[in-house]
């Protein structure tokens, strides 16, 4: 398992790494998992080796140096997993491609509108032809969306095939919303019974935080911001002087009690792949009001189970929420029926579909090798 992203690092990548994990070792698999930070030697019984990184805009960007090839020698997998792979995961793929091992590579990071989100749209083309380089390394890629699929075709890419996630449907439900803790924590942040509207995710550039201000001093409304990153103090700043509460990064039932709290969950980002913290507030039975492009696209049934907004147009966001909170029985449908359309997107069933296109990238390796035509 090489991903780019690992704990203590809390997003898309490292969720769906760790429940993987879960899984094979579940099913008793062995597993090695090579990754730039971790919290110990060891996830879940299974060893995790380190690699050197560089940071580039808050991101760990893992160095394969030669120790993390001689940790896959010494190893001997059977295959290689790459979750959003960048510079780690393509070595290790190159490397599993030299040895004759199939590699499934996870696009899940939108590595090149990140550039034009920082200001470097001149390196777009460059990131575009590394990523296709990678991915046709790769015994078979997996996307989480047709829009992925679309982006990784475009780069002469054939094996694709589609591979969503999972949510934990106990922990992200919507009856903690009765619960004391998830009472104690609305009475906090809406000490005046507020409604209170709400963000979950990396607090960067690339997330569009800042598009938030739309939501500013709505009536009888309180902005709730969870998470951090590098725009955090900017978004403190700018936000100065309105109702709005910033809880910081959250996990596990703290995490679970916050989705709850809430009344609606906003995402303003235009480049996310898939869009996890939108199936997290879906299961808690969260209306949702997100951009539509990329990934959110295809979680959402726009007018059933969310809404989607066209980001181009400054105050779309403002407008849906204030029709969602003036509307008490449109918002108590969306919420059902938000619950509803993640009912079956369990953990468990998703893990089930990738260990059998671990299964096909072993057919089509093999597949390959009888093709190989004979030496005169």
């Amino acid at each position: 398992m090489v991903t780019e992203s690992f704990l203590p690092s809390v997003n898309g990548v490292t969720t769906s790494v760790l429940r993987v994990v879960e899984t094979l070792k579940e099913q008793g698999h062995e597993v090695l998992i090579i990754a730039p930070t971790s919290v110990g030697p060891s996830y879940q019984g299974c060893e995790v080796v380190t690699s050197p990184y560089l940071s580039l805009a808050g991101f760990p960007v893992a160095i394969p140096v030669p120790f993390i090839t001689q940790a896959l020698d010494r190893f001997r997998p059977d295959l290689v997993h790459a979750a959003a792979p960048f510079w780690l995961g393509g070595h290790s793929i190159a490397h599993a491609k030299r040895v004759g091992i199939p590699s499934v590579a996870v696009y899940q990071t939108d590595v090149s509108g990140y550039m034009e989100r920082y200001g470097l749209d001149f390196a777009k083309p460059i990131i575009d032809s590394w990523v296709g380089l990678i991915h046709k390394q790769a015994t078979l890629n997996l996307v989480p969306t047709a829009t992925g699929q679309s982006y990784l075709e475009g780069l002469g890419i054939e094996q694709v095939r589609l591979w969503g996630r999972g949510v934990d449907q106990q922990l992200f439900n919507p009856e903690r919303a009765s619960s004391e803790s998830v009472r104690a924590l609305r009475n906090r942040w809406a000490p005046h019974g507020e409604r209170l509207v709400g963000y979950v995710g990396r607090l960067a550039p690339e997330k569009q935080v800042g598009r938030l201000r739309e939501l500013l001093d709505l009536p009888n409304t309180r902005l709730v911001i969870i998470g951090d990153g590098p725009d955090r103090p900017e978004l403190e700043d700018q936000f100065t002087g309105h109702l709005v509460v910033f809880a910081g990064a959250l996990s596990g039932d703290d995490l679970a009690d916050a989705y709850a709290a809430l009344d609606v969950f906003v995402h303003c980002g235009t480049e996310e792949t898939f869009g996890q913290t939108i199936q997290e507030a879906q299961a808690s039975g969260l209306p949702v009001v997100v951009a539509n492009r990329g990934g959110p696209r295809h979680l959402i049934n726009s007018g059933w189970n969310g809404f989607l907004v066209d980001p181009d147009v400054w105050g779309a966001f403002r407008r849906q929420v204030e029709a969602l909170l003036a509307d008490d029985e449109l918002w108590a449908t969306v919420s059902r029926q938000a619950r509803f359309s993640v009912a079956g997107k369990t953990w468990k069933r998703n893990n089930e579909q990738l260990l059998a296109y671990y299964g096909e990238a072993f057919r089509v390796l093999a597949g390959a090798r009888e093709n190989i035509p004979l030496a005169a």
